[in-house]
């Protein structure tokens, strides 16, 4: 049922080590993999199969593993086995005999090795074949969680719940391949662990750090385990649309939720929005896996509103491949390697270099993946440097695979990235599509080929919401198709041409911004972006008309306040006067409303005449004098636009006109509270205005006790009308199943690689 002759000698022995730990219920101890005098592990203890038998005295296990599909043991590779069984009699090490093997055993076999052990003093003989594991693994699901690449080995069919594999079919599918080569982590654990505490978690790391590895693997287990029913998907929205208050056993997958390659401020707003949702899933039971690239998260929080929901900040599990053990690095490229698709002649060659490139201090997940993989090898030379080349500068090797593609498969390229990573299964190509198409000498039916005969080495096909997408196989793909473009002016102008100006407002910057990934575009070409944001008055993010407008908005200023340089604000601003205006009026929730970034830059550039500035301190200035929006007080960016005779003027206002009733605001929040609601959620936004009032008037002892009494009166009130709930069952852990394997110190474990 499983392919267990393709996990290698070493692999084996640990899950053989693993399956005695959970069988027999003791502490085994694993033996050197040479110079182990005849143990790779052993215990001392008591162990009942079952009510008739009982076996007690030392245990010796011992592992043998076979490449060979189908095999039958035979006597002889056993042989030298059975005379280190004498001397381990003689020290008294050896009354009990396991043998555990993946190939198959007869009969006749066991009959042989049992009387050959017996002669030499051995009191009981245990020979444990491919059959026997096979079943005890199928039946066993902490075996599973113990060794997760038994996922990718088996038919997961006859493995799982057939309702859960139904339901999780295509999810499935995609990550089988890649489960069957997963290394355990010290990061796993740490994410296993938050998970359990707190039902969410947030992996960060650098590219290719294995983020997504570590959420297939929590993905998996959910799957597995809980029979929980789990789904992929891209933002808060959806995750809110599939939540199932009844169903407490639901698992949302969150890839990349700040952004794919670059940081996209409406999914932090998005989060923002659906914070006392989530809050009330994780309540409810649901399990949250987000994922993020380090360098998108420090932009991300900057948004995020962390004090609402303290655990995003509690549950991050930083993965820092830079801590990858040795041993961890060596798993890694031995699986990679022997299960992908190069040839023997390939591995022999490189065999002899494996060592040293695990030893590489720039040796990333990803690295095994790439040098797995004969798309990505071609023309890699078998010397030393030219090995460290590849590893130390993965991506600019990468741009010389894309520079090495036909017109066809660059166009299909060119296609996921126009649709920012998601483009729609089977292609039906827009206009300007077409047109980025043609201009590339490329057609639909070329671009169909290519992305097949890319599939699983730079693009992927994946399954949203019942729906089919081509991706990058990796977002590094993506990273190198930016860098690709930026060398081509040719390729800039078909970019900036052919794809939407909502896609575009991600991916580029108006002049270099220090923004990591993003395409550069330089001062020739200012003119053609302002001819396309000119066109951009609608968001299909939104279906209302007046949140079509409103999203195009939002997106628009955010552009303008984070991907554009000086130069090109000025420019805009004498095409489009009417900005001015717009940033001198923003809305409430000025926390997150666009206006006030953009009111910032623009004055730091001098940028913002002096009426639009005043009017802008007006309006924020009576929101918070009101107590609408106190935002202003706790603001450096609104700070910075102030005289300081005109925020003492506010602060006087405030103390004059607000803080003599915020009693009768308590009072309307209290009498606004609907029984649907969550008492703490409810009340927080006031909360956070009494709290911004204390910390901005500390030094009045008068007003500090005045708004710490209306606190303490608030938090009463909270605990007073929060309704015990009755808690949701405890479920097994994830994080009690992490094994990290411990590397060899004599047999190598690239020992038989390049065996077939």
């Amino acid at each position: 049922m499983y392919d267990l002759h393709q996990l290698g000698w070493y692999s084996f022995q640990q899950l053989a080590l693993t399956v005695a730990r959970e069988v027999f219920g003791q502490t085994t101890m694993a033996f050197l993999s040479s110079g182990d005098g005849g143990r790779d592990g052993s215990f001392s203890g008591t162990w009942k199969p079952n009510d008739n038998i009982v076996f007690e005295g030392q245990f010796v296990f011992q592992c043998k593993f076979t490449n060979r599909v189908g095999y039958t043991l035979k006597f002889s590779d056993l042989s030298e086995e059975i005379t280190k069984v004498d001397i381990l009699v003689e020290k008294g090490l050896c009354d009990i005999y396991i043998l555990i093997t993946n190939a198959g055993i007869s009969g006749r076999m066991s009959a042989k090795l049992e009387t050959a052990l017996i002669a030499a003093g051995v009191k009981h003989v245990v020979v444990l074949g491919a059959t026997w594991l096979n079943d005890t693994i199928k039946e066993n699901i902490r075996l599973r969680r113990l060794v997760p690449r038994i996922y990718g080995l088996g038919d997961l069919s006859q493995i799982l719940d057939e309702r859960v594999y139904s339901q999780g079919r295509t999810l499935l599918e995609a990550l089988k391949d890649d489960l069957a080569k997963v290394v355990i982590t010290k990061s796993y654990n740490k994410a296993a662990d938050a998970l359990d505490k707190h039902g969410f978690v947030l992996l960060i790391g650098e590219p290719a750090a294995g983020k997504t590895t570590i959420a297939s693997l929590l993905a998996m287990g959910a799957l597995d385990q809980w029979k929980a029913a789990t789904m992929k998907l891209d933002t808060a929205d959806q995750v809110i649309k599939h939540w199932n208050p009844d169903d407490p056993q639901q698992f949302f997958w969150i890839d990349d939720a700040f952004g794919v390659t670059q940081y996209e401020s409406n999914l932090v707003h998005q989060w923002n929005h659906q914070i006392t949702h989530v809050r009330a899933m994780l309540k409810n039971g649901a399990k949250i896996v987000m994922t993020s690239r380090d360098y998108i998260y420090n932009r991300a929080r900057k948004d995020l509103k962390e004090g609402s929901f303290p655990i995003l900040k509690e549950s991050q599990v930083v993965i820092d491949v830079h801590n990858l053990s040795l041993g961890e690095k060596r798993q890694m490229l031995y699986n990679h390697i022997k299960m992908g698709n190069q040839p023997i002649t390939f591995k022999k060659s490189i065999k002899p270099f494996l060592e040293h490139i695990a030893s590489l201090e720039s040796f990333i997940p990803e690295t095994a993946r790439r040098l797995a993989s004969s798309f990505f090898t071609k023309g890699l030379f078998m010397y030393v440097w030219h090995l460290e080349e590849f590893v130390n500068k993965q991506e600019s090797f990468l741009v010389d695979v894309l520079s090495g593609l036909d017109s066809e498969s660059l166009s299909a390229l060119a296609l996921i990235y126009m649709s920012n990573d998601k483009l729609s299964s089977p292609l039906d190509l827009k206009p300007y599509e077409k047109k980025a198409v043609e201009r590339l000498n490329s057609s639909l039916g070329g671009c169909t080929l290519a992305l097949n005969s890319m599939r699983g080495n730079l693009v992927q096909l994946v399954n949203i919401e019942d729906e089919r997408f081509w991706r990058f196989r990796h977002p590094t793909v993506g990273d190198a198709f930016a860098k690709y473009v930026a060398k081509s002016p040719e390729l800039i102008e078909i970019y900036l041409q052919g794809s939407p100006v909502e896609k575009l407002t991600d991916q580029v910057t108006c002049g270099d911004m220090g923004i990591e990934k993003a395409i550069i575009v330089p001062r020739s070409f200012f003119p053609l972006i302002l001819i396309r944001l000119k066109s951009f008055t609608t968001s299909k993010a939104y279906k209302s008309a007046f949140l079509s407008q409103w999203g195009a908005r939002r997106t628009l200023q955010e552009f303008l306040t984070r991907r554009c340089s000086g130069d090109f604000l000025v420019q805009y601003i004498e095409a489009n006067p009417k900005l001015i205006d717009q940033v001198a009026s923003p809305g409430l929730h000025l926390d997150s409303v666009p206006e006030v970034s953009l009111a910032h830059r623009l004055f730091q550039l001098n940028l913002l005449p002096e009426p639009q500035r005043k009017k802008f301190v007006l309006v924020v200035s009576k929101y918070a004098s009101n107590g609408d929006d106190l935002y202003a007080l706790k603001s450096d960016k609104i700070r910075t636009l102030f005289l300081e005779e005109e925020f003492e003027e506010l602060r006087k206002q405030i103390k004059e006109q607000l803080v003599p009733k915020i009693s009768t605001m308590t009072k309307k929040y209290e009498d606004e509270f609907c029984d649907s609601d969550e008492p703490d959620d409810h009340m927080e936004p006031l909360l956070d205005k009494l709290r911004i009032l204390r910390d901005e008037f500390e030094e009045d002892e008068t007003l500090t006790e005045l708004i710490e009494s209306e606190i303490t009166r608030t938090e009463d009130w909270i605990q007073e009308n929060t309704i015990e709930k009755v808690e949701v069952s405890k479920r097994e852990k994830l994080s009690d199943y992490a094994v990290i394997p411990e590397g060899s110190e004599e047999r190598s474990i690239f020992d038989d690689i390049d065996v077939s």
